[in-house]
């Protein structure tokens, strides 16, 4: 009989991972949806610079019981970056954050202005 441990996965926690985002054009300017499960609005940053909308920020595992350690991970702990490149310049539009179950909705408001 031969015994073989298992060779876990390395993880780079000093490489930041990249949530899933969708973008949609709506009446007033843009909606872009990022799967943010488990982040604060409060640990968030939004930034909108040309063409370049960036999210990043934390999620931490804060429900990890004390003493306890892990047999399998799947879900992305530590640091996240995310830009997106729109379709239009959008240095003066208005933004908008709010968390839904498990989602961050950023808001882009172009409401009267020239954008396609």
């Amino acid at each position: 009989m031969s015994i073989r441990s298992k060779n876990w996965p390395t993880v780079d926690r000093a490489a930041p991972w990249e949530p899933s985002a969708d973008v949609y054009r709506t009446r007033d300017g843009w909606l872009l949806k990022f799967d943010l499960a488990g982040v604060r609005l409060d640990d968030v940053t939004v930034s909108v610079r040309g063409r370049n909308v960036s999210v990043s920020g934390t999620r931490l595992d804060s429900i990890a019981e004390e003493g306890s350690s892990y047999y399998s991970m799947e879900i992305s702990y530590n640091r996240f970056e995310r830009t997106i490149e729109m379709p239009v310049d959008l240095g003066d539009a208005r933004v908008v954050l709010e968390a839904r179950n498990g989602l961050l909705l950023v808001r882009v408001i172009t409401e009267g202005k020239e954008y396609v």
